[in-house]
């Protein structure tokens, strides 16, 4: 084992590469055998520097930030997570991991300042959510697409704005709220409680409004959400999947077939919200932007969802745009048309690019669309116009 010399040594390293993570506005640190130490920045992934790490290494550095405890917990499930904090500079969040028998190791950067709904510009709908009585509120998306950052700014406009308990547990805690009008309660996994289950199963008794739970990974986490939404409470969490149709699938396979229609009738009664959401970039290339797909409890959403026509939903959402509903093509046509990213970037995340293509080309109000507009007209985007002009060249 290493001695704690070079264990302090190595940690003092992470550190300084940590500081520049963060002077650089980058949002991950990657640690990997093989490979230089590099950073995601605004979506892209770049060395710092070209020197490869070593197996050992890369060991070493992992080592270096755990405590005893989390490497005896590495060592028996070769997998950890926890969150640490560079002072004056920031808190991360490290996941361990093994890979080809070596040790990798991924630290995103948690934003101490916690993120407002201006800052974000989140759709206005979220307040309505966010300051329900009760009921259940999912944010969904892929690994990295922004959820805590929404989830955090979220709860902090009801902090701001009600006076109540609100409870998180997290693995780890994320962004660490102020008290405001509301109590906020951190519990952190492993430092905490002992396990999700130890947490959720007396979180009820420590009298809270609001309960965010912070992945929402098994059968029985969904069970405590959707109890907890039953009894009087609002419940927020997050799950991995790519919209709201998708999110309500992964709920039903979580359960037995037996238990199905149990299950579409509290998810239809209980359910507040899907937020679906994925990171695009914007058109100076110099950050990213939230395209948010929003899925309200209608009468005739909860209706569908009692039947089990998931498929109807999205049609719902397009056409009930003054309910504060919105599909992500919707909301990529407004990123749009505001100047925020441009053509190619809300085609390449469009649900259906022919769609969206043809919205742009009848409703786009932005000043320089009209040479998008002339392009979708004769049907041609940017990479199909320069290939029709190389067939040209090549055939004169």
């Amino acid at each position: 084992m290493y001695s704690a010399e070079l264990l302090e040594e190595a940690k003092t390293f992470m550190f300084h590469m940590l500081t520049k993570v963060v002077e650089y506005g980058g949002s991950d640190l990657f640690i990997t055998a093989d490979f230089p130490p590099s950073i995601k920045l605004q979506g892209l992934m770049r060395p710092l520097g070209q020197q490869e790490l070593t197996a050992d290494k890369t060991k070493l550095f992992a080592y270096s930030l755990m405590n005893e405890k989390q490497r005896q917990e590495f060592e028996k499930e070769w997998e950890c997570n926890f969150a640490i904090n560079v002072p004056h500079v920031s808190r991360f969040r490290v996941n361990v991991f093994k890979q080809q028998l070596q040790i990798g190791m991924v630290i995103r950067t948690i934003t101490s300042e916690i993120p407002t709904f201006q800052k974000l510009k989140l759709p206005e709908s979220l307040k309505q959510v966010i300051m329900e009585k009760r009921g259940l509120v999912l944010v969904v998306g892929g690994t990295g697409s922004g959820k805590s950052t929404s989830l955090a700014a979220m709860i902090d406009h009801r902090n701001e704005n009600s006076a109540g308990h609100i409870i998180t547990v997290e693995d780890p805690v994320e962004y660490v709220h102020k008290h405001k009008k509301s109590m906020i309660t951190h519990r952190e996994v492993g430092v905490d409680c002992h396990s999700w289950q130890h947490a959720l199963k007396n979180t009820l008794r420590q009298a809270p409004d609001v309960i965010l739970i912070g992945e929402i990974r098994d059968t029985e986490t969904m069970e405590h959400a959707i109890a907890f939404a039953e009894t009087g409470h609002l419940c927020l969490g997050t799950l991995h999947a790519n919209n709201a149709n998708q999110a309500l699938d992964r709920i039903i396979n979580f359960f037995p077939e037996e238990r199905r229609n149990q299950l579409l009738m509290d998810l239809s009664s209980n359910m507040k919200g899907i937020i679906s959401q994925r990171l695009v970039r914007t058109q100076d290339g110099k950050g990213r932007r939230a395209a948010i797909e929003i899925l309200l409890n209608t009468p005739l959403i909860a209706d569908n969802i009692l039947k089990g026509q998931f498929h109807a939903l999205k049609e719902i959402m397009s056409k009930s745009r003054e309910l504060g509903m919105q599909t992500f093509d919707q909301a990529l046509f407004d990123l749009y048309n505001e100047g925020a990213i441009s053509y190619d970037e809300a085609l390449r995340n469009a649900d259906s690019v022919n769609e969206l293509r043809l919205q742009i080309k009848l409703k786009a109000t932005r000043q320089d669309g009209a040479p998008v507009a002339m392009m979708t007209a004769l049907n041609v985007v940017p990479e199909q116009k320069a290939e029709q002009e190389q067939t040209a060249e090549e055939k004169e």
